[in-house]
């Protein structure tokens, strides 16, 4: 259980508490002197828990994204809170293109709470090319130790993987083989972020063409490297940061009207402060954003 005057869904909270929506005692009641009314107040207890992550969850994903969240999506935030017990805070949700996806982390978690047996991930040698870096995994998870265990496939390569990820295709896959897996396991109909391939990809035939004819960006890289808006991307994914709010600031902190006016120089000043920043003070970083949002008028 928390500690007093500890939101639930920090690291500490978690390390001590069933998430579990359909929690048993698994313990002899008559035999151990335990009465069913203290089942029933362990029960009503986790059930409490839920219910103030559901809240914590919504508060944090209204602060993150305000508008941007339709009625539905905070529906479907509560139902896999209820279900699966994953947190906002910790960084088991992402937000992208309308939708929530599961993250790596929180599969792990997820599996953690659910005191999974164990998992086995294999290289599928003869659907392997490392001449060009192509991986393929398959995961397999067990449950309990009679299990006959979960399958999920993953693959990688340069393309349908992010340039800032290049050399590391086959962690990826294994990543994602395992992402598979445990969502298989334990019935989670959420995509995983690291399974995206249009969100780490190389760009479609048409994106090509179309910025073929664009002049170059200055906040681009024509040298094979990076570009600053891929680094700022993966910080933000990382991180969890609200997109908007650091748009908001890092305008501030170039000085400019936007922050496609603001020249390479500054960008990748920003782009070091901010990853500075969220390494070593991760809250404080988030406050500050914060006072970048919007108000919102109420209309009486």
């Amino acid at each position: 259980m928390a500690a007093k005057g500890e939101l639930y869904g920090t690291p500490s909270a978690f390390a001590n508490s069933s998430l579990d929506k359909n929690f048993t005692l698994e313990v002899p009641l008559f035999n151990s002197g335990i009465h069913w009314r203290n089942l029933m107040k362990s029960l009503i207890g986790v059930n409490a828990r839920l219910g103030v992550l559901v809240r914590q969850n919504v508060k944090m994903a209204r602060r993150w994204k305000g508008s941007q969240l339709a009625g539905v999506a905070l529906d479907r935030l509560r139902e896999m809170t209820l279900e699966f017990g994953f947190s906002v805070a910790l960084g088991d949700f992402a937000y992208l293109d309308n939708g929530w996806y599961v993250t790596h982390a929180g599969l792990l978690r997820l599996a953690s709470r659910k005191r999974c047996a164990g998992m086995q991930v294999k290289q599928v040698r003869e659907s392997c090319d490392p001449s060009i870096n192509r991986w393929v995994f398959k995961a397999t998870v067990f449950k309990s130790p009679r299990s006959k265990g979960f399958v999920g496939y993953g693959d990688a390569d340069p393309t349908n993987t992010s340039p800032l990820v290049r050399g590391a295709e086959m962690r990826v896959a294994e990543t994602r083989a395992v992402n598979r897996a445990l969502r298989k396991a334990y019935g989670i109909g959420l995509c995983s972020v690291e399974e995206l391939g249009w969100l780490t990809g190389s760009p479609s035939p048409l994106r090509k063409e179309n910025q073929s004819v664009k002049p170059p960006n200055p906040n681009g890289s024509s040298n094979g490297q990076p570009k600053l808006r891929d680094r700022l991307c993966v910080l933000i994914r990382q991180y969890n940061l609200d997109p908007i709010l650091v748009k908001a600031y890092a305008a501030d902190f170039c000085g400019t009207p936007t922050l496609k006016d603001a020249s390479r120089d500054l960008v990748e000043s920003f782009i070091s402060h901010l990853a500075t920043s969220a390494k070593e003070n991760r809250d404080g970083l988030v406050c500050k954003l914060n006072s970048y949002a919007q108000p919102v008028e109420v209309k009486l």
